[in-house]
């Protein structure tokens, strides 16, 4: 966790900003407590506090390197994953002083420009001065878990990690338009991408680079969600997902700090959690794992179509399976209200209230422990987690299915603004322009070409809301890097997140559940599953063509691609009770819709664990 800011232009001098550039770096402190560091030249003046994770001593910024008599320096705010990879394909040509991924990302700049940022597998927003050139380049990771935003004076480019930080500025006014009210009051906690409600505040967007030199300001994407046809089985498909969720979440072990995980008890946190137990376990390290739960929240717990039981159970489940150092924070709602105002502060926006506020207090407890955190936000998203993938009523209104009115807020919209914003046209035009720029194919059944539009809504929305929470989360004096395992997987699945329809199945203990097994106990694996299944005794012919031996499974009826009535029959062959797989039986004359059946039209299911 970084902050980075700078004022560029090719017309006043730079070096005069350095009053702006304190001011920014002092909003900016608390993203990054261990040091800071101010470069002032001529056309740039860069801004730099940095939180030391890897090589703390030599990943002092702004960094500069000299190639060719060259200068290029960088303010850089982000987790590279794939470093080593990266400096073995970059050792020829350069010699590398640090350890840093700082100095690898410069020099992947110095070596392939813009086409530096496809070889990335991480976080990052940053910013490199091409001297040389008279240009800066800006990037931003392929999901938007690092922010950067900017404002364009008539002679400028002002940049900065946080909207409260770009305001320190003297030149960028403290004004709000009718837009920025429709944000706020219509659109928040969600806020659209590229706009920073602030007004002519602007946020370079998830996948996107840009430069700024004397010809302006030109802003290309890179990187988004594509669609593909899927051509692996169900058995394929989990197991290469399995593969990228351990990939993701070991590469983000590697840390010269303390690391921690959150735990709420769900699938997705007891994962990562398992998997850093293990890893570090081998390290001969002990994992500190922390959950947060509200005073009294036994007597006055109601369930949800969210969070239908209550962690506790589950977070228990899992400390004693892994044996942690487990921390319980818990919160009385004195605490809980005080902490709203650190929250808005941190955020710069009106935000998630609460939800905001309850993980900032968690975060400052965690600090105490560790600087590093992983968490399993952000799976809900790739893996269907929400009720709308799966409640066929709220996934077919045309609209936000997580807002689906406009009646209450509008109330709070003033006479002055009444005559220049329609609400309903507002939401419902931001809601357009993302389901319009879902990718989809022309083979598509209704119901995928709905589930790409969902998933593209989640990934631009609901993630993005997610990942602004996250950001003020770490945004304080206590700050804790709070690093998302999942959000590296979407960027690097490709084909496999493309797929959407995938969701509705994983969201019942498909992808997802099926990837942890062995590594999670069952107990936790079926915790989020709704069963809807009774028993039959399998025909002769159907156990001898399975070796079954007349073993007793389940049975589901569910409808092909064409509506018509298929069986299925789902088998578990454990003996550990630990591990589990799953065989679906289906007649010759649909095998070509099977990945189409499986993704889109099994409706409810448990796997037996012997």
């Amino acid at each position: 966790m970084c902050g980075i800011a700078g004022v560029i232009s090719f017309v006043e001098d730079m070096r005069e900003e350095i009053k702006s550039c304190e001011a920014m770096q002092k909003a900016l402190m608390r993203r990054g407590p261990d040091q800071n560091g101010i470069m002032l030249s001529r056309e740039a003046s860069l801004v730099h506090t940095r939180l030391a994770v890897i090589d703390i001593h030599g990943g002092r910024q702004p960094m500069t390197c000299s190639i060719d008599d060259r200068n290029y320096t960088i303010v850089y705010n982000g987790e590279l994953y794939n470093t080593d990879e990266i400096r073995k394909e970059l050792i020829s040509d350069f010699e590398f002083d640090t350890r840093s991924d700082t100095e690898v990302v410069l020099k992947s700049y110095v070596k392939w420009g813009n086409e530096c940022v496809k070889k990335f597998n991480g976080i990052f927003a940053f910013a490199v001065y091409d001297e040389y050139n008279h240009c800066v380049f800006l990037a931003r990771d392929r999901i938007g878990v690092k922010p950067l935003f900017y404002y364009q004076t008539k002679n400028k480019l002002i940049f900065a990690s946080e909207i409260p930080a770009l305001l320190q500025h003297p030149e960028i006014p403290h004004e709000i338009d009718e837009k920025g009210v429709s944000e706020i009051l219509l659109i928040a906690p969600g806020r659209t991408a590229g706009y920073g409600v602030i007004k002519d505040i602007r946020e370079l967007k998830s996948g996107q680079y840009a430069y700024y030199s004397k010809k302006g300001l030109e802003i290309r994407e890179y990187w988004r969600l594509h669609a593909y046809e899927l051509h692996e089985s169900f058995e394929q498909t989990a197991e290469h997902t399995r593969e990228l969720v351990l990939d993701s979440i070991k590469r983000q072990l590697v840390s010269d700090v303390p690391i921690c995980t959150f735990l709420s008890g769900g699938l997705d946190s007891s994962l990562i959690s398992s998997v850093a137990s293990r890893e570090l376990k081998k390290q001969g390290k002990h994992l500190d794992t922390f959950s947060v739960d509200y005073l009294d929240n036994d007597k006055y717990f109601q369930k949800s179509h969210f969070q239908p039981n209550s962690d506790n159970e589950y977070i228990n489940i899992m400390t004693d399976y892994l044996k942690t150092n487990h921390h319980w924070k818990v919160i009385d709602t004195p605490e809980l209200v005080n902490a709203l105002y650190e929250a808005v502060d941190a955020r710069g926006l009106p935000g998630m209230a609460d939800v905001d506020a309850s993980m900032l207090i968690l975060c400052r407890e965690i600090k105490k422990f560790g600087t590093v955190a992983l968490s399993g936000e952000c799976a809900d998203e790739l893996f269907g987690g929400y009720p709308w993938y799966r409640d066929k009523d709220i996934r077919e209104t045309d609209g936000f299915p997580w807002a689906q009115s406009t009646f209450y807020r509008k109330r709070f919209i003033s006479q002055q603004y009444k005559d220049k914003i329609n609400p309903e046209e507002y939401v419902y035009s931001r809601y357009r322009e993302t389901v319009d720029y879902a990718e989809k194919l022309s083979s598509d059944s209704p119901l995928e070409y709905r589930m790409r539009e969902m998933t593209q809504l989640n990934f631009n929305w609901f993630m993005q809301t997610l990942l602004d929470n996250k950001d003020i989360k770490v945004n304080q004096e206590f700050i804790c890097l709070y690093s998302l395992p999942h959000t590296s997987i979407a960027s690097s699945m490709g084909r496999i997140v493309s797929p959407s329809s995938l969701r509705e199945y994983s969201t019942l203990g498909g992808t997802s559940a099926y990837t942890v097994r062995i590594i999670i106990p069952s107990d936790s694996i079926e915790r989020r599953f709704s069963v809807s299944t009774f028993w039959l005794i399998p025909s002769r012919d159907l156990c001898s063509s399975l070796n079954l031996q007349g073993r007793t499974s389940r049975f589901l009826i569910i409808r092909s691609f064409h509506l018509l009535p298929i069986i299925c029959t789902v088998v578990a062959t454990s003996q550990s009770g630990s591990s589990f797989f799953l065989i679906i039986v289906l007649p010759p004359i649909i095998k070509k819709y099977i990945t189409i059946i499986i993704a889109h039209y099994i409706k409810s299911f448990k796997y037996l664990i012997n």
